[in-house]
């Protein structure tokens, strides 16, 4: 049987978008998201596949005028990790007393977004700015501290927290528009 031109699908992959490379790029940052969102090896495992399932799937939508490909696959990453949550969250889990009202179950869906929206944000800005962030208002550090640390002045790193910071909103900000 002959098989006509029509017939074959073709494709092209986009010149933009190799998912091997990707992978090899992104891969282990993207696993760490996903991981510290779902707080479950193997979920986090299947949440990383289906990221670069679903790029392969859009890579003639990547366009790197718009965006990184790191941008564009944390996109995507926070896309599936909020799937995988909600799906979990709508298994039936045996318990033993009386569940939680819907309220209470949708506000703390509600900070599990926003923590992973921020961690999206946190992963898409530079190791430098991120580090300052995480030292000072996560771990509690002061600016000297850090300083002492680091071996970076006070000065810098309150300038790298600001625009860090502001780069940071700008990302949820955008995300919040889509």
């Amino acid at each position: 049987m002959r098989r006509r031109e029509d017939d074959v699908v073709a494709r092209a992959p986009s010149p933009h978008f190799d998912v091997d490379a990707a992978y090899h790029e992104h891969g282990r940052s993207i696993y760490g998201f996903a991981r510290s969102s779902v707080d479950d090896q193997a979920l986090a495992e299947e949440c990383v596949q289906d990221v670069f399932v679903r790029a392969w799937r859009a890579r003639d939508s990547y366009d790197p005028d718009r965006s990184t490909q790191r941008t564009w696959l944390f996109a995507i990453a926070r896309n599936v990790v909020i799937d995988a949550l909600r799906a979990r969250a709508r298994r039936a889990e045996p318990v033993d007393d009386v569940p939680e009202p819907a309220t209470t179950r949708q506000s703390d869906t509600s900070r599990l977004v926003d923590r992973i929206d921020l961690q999206a944000a946190l992963a898409q800005i530079s190791p430098e700015h991120r580090e300052v962030i995480i030292a000072v208002q996560v771990d509690g550090l002061t600016y000297h501290q850090l300083s002492e640390r680091s071996g970076v002045s006070v000065g810098t790193l309150r300038s790298r927290m600001y625009y860090g910071l502001r780069s940071v909103r700008e990302i949820m900000e955008a995300e919040e528009q889509r």
